[in-house]
This record gives structure tokens, C-alpha cells and sequence, in this order.
């Protein structure tokens, strides 16, 4: 199985490991097209006035500009799955598992960088800043990545079955081949929206724990605070509905 995830607006800082290679991230055949991604806003942060660079980073205080302006290719790099600081990475808690869980995720997870398109999660980056849906200089990222990588994607996922665990929004970056499952979470009868970003960290961990491989494994795995109510298949996804008890 499969899983896409979504990256976070809050990066850790630094790094411990060498620069970006381009060419050592996933579907290195396409390295051209993310370094001309990269050469965009290497070029857009060396030269932007701070207006300009608000709208990028999707900052206000130009105090806080200045961490993002080392170039990507000498800064240091991190695990992309340890680089991304948000909700869903503080439940998923990706330092405190197991060695065997850890590569369970650096070997099935996929997510999906404003900047850096589809990555695998133990892909190392650097530190960077982009707003999402922010565009580089008026140049989308999101419809460049989804033009040259959705092939390489559906021919690397191949038959196998996808949990899409990302917001709405990375749709724009991939839609898969083969239909997807994806979760909706229900508070008192109402979708929501910042916790889900938590129950998805918390549905990859313990997907990693269990080596969850199929659908329907997690589809009888009890998730703690979780109640599988619903199950709604169409042609294009089948949608998994909790409630949160």
C-alpha cells in the first residue's frame, strides 16, 4: 500500500546532513524538471524586494526572511519527513518509532513539497519557505509538477493500492490512476478540519507500527479514538468515515 501525505508550512530548521543532490530525491529521470522549479526561486528569493518575498514565503515580519535566503544547493539537508513541523507531524511522531516503522514510511509514504513536488519521505531537503499555492514568479509549481510527474507516479505505484491521506488542495499536484481511499473524520456529525490534519498523523503512525499493508487491514484495524461508521465508494475514491469518540 501506498500512502501520499501532505508536507506542513512549519519546516525545522538546519540540518545535520550534506546539501541537496537533486538527482538522490525519487524519480531521478526527472531531475531536470524539479531543478528548473528550484532555479526559478533561487532566482525569485536572491532578487525580490520584501513585498515580493511576503507573497512567497507568506510571512509579514522581513525579520524572519533572512532564514530562507541561503541558497538550496549549500544549505544542509534533513529527512523530508523530520523537515515538515505541523500537526500532523507532531502526532505522527516520526523520531519516537521504531527503526522498522521509520522505513516502513521512507519506503511507502510519498509527499507532496510546494517546492519540491512528489518526494519520498526519507528524501533529504533543505530548509525552504513557499505559501501554498503561491506561485514563483508567476509560474504554478503545483500544474508543473502534475504535467511531468503523474506518469512516473502511477508507473511507481503501479497496481498498488493508494491511501491518500493529503488535503484537498494537493490534488492539484496528483490525481491517481487507480482510485483511491481516502478518510473523512466526523465530530458530532460534522467534518473536521484542523483535527483531521492530527487523526491523519495518527492513522501513518500506526499504519508504520502495524506494517499495515492493504486496505482492507485498515479497515479492521482499531484506531484509539476513532469509530469506523461508513465506508462510500464511487468510481473515482472509496471514502472511510470515522467518528471521533
Amino acid at each position: 500500500m501506498v500512502i501520499l501525505f501532505a508536507p506542513s508550512e512549519g519546516k525545522r530548521p538546519g540540518g545535520e546532513l550534506p546539501p541537496l543532490e537533486l538527482s538522490s530525491l525519487i524519480f531521478p529521470d526527472l531531475y531536470p524538471q524539479r531543478r528548473s522549479v528550484l532555479e526559478l526561486y533561487g532566482a525569485l528569493v536572491g532578487s525580490s524586494s520584501n513585498d515580493a518575498l511576503s507573497e512567497l514565503f507568506g510571512l509579514k515580519d522581513p525579520s524572519e526572511f533572512e532564514r530562507y535566503k541561503t541558497p538550496l544547493e549549500s544549505a544542509p539537508a534533513m529527512k523530508a519527513v523530520l523537515r515538515y513541523d505541523g500537526v500532523a507531524y507532531d502526532y505522527l511522531d516520526y523520531p519516537s518509532l521504531p527503526p522498522e516503522a521509520q522505513e516502513y514510511i521512507d519506503r511507502n509514504v510519498i509527499l507532496f513539497s510546494n517546492l519540491f513536488g512528489p518526494i519520498g519521505a526519507g528524501d533529504q531537503i533543505p530548509d525552504y519557505k513557499l505559501k501554498q499555492g503561491s506561485s514563483i514568479g508567476g509560474f504554478a509549481p503545483e500544474k508543473h509538477y502534475r504535467n511531468h510527474f503523474s506518469e512516473a507516479l502511477d508507473e511507481w505505484i503501479g497496481e498498488r493500492e493508494i491511501l491518500d491521506l493529503r488535503a484537498g488542495f494537493y490534488d492539484k499536484f496528483y490525481i491517481p490512476k487507480n482510485p483511491p481511499v481516502t478518510l473523512k473524520f466526523l465530530k458530532e456529525g460534522k467534518v473536521v478540519s484542523h483535527w483531521a490534519k492530527a487523526y491523519r498523523g495518527i492513522v501513518l503512525r500506526e499504519a508504520a507500527l502495524h506494517a499495515i499493508g492493504s486496505v482492507e487491514a485498515l479497515m479492521v484495524h482499531a484506531f484509539e479514538g476513532l469509530e469506523m461508521i461508513d465506508c462510500i465508494e464511487t468510481k473515482k475514491k472509496k471514502e472511510i468515515v470515522y467518528r471521533i469518540v
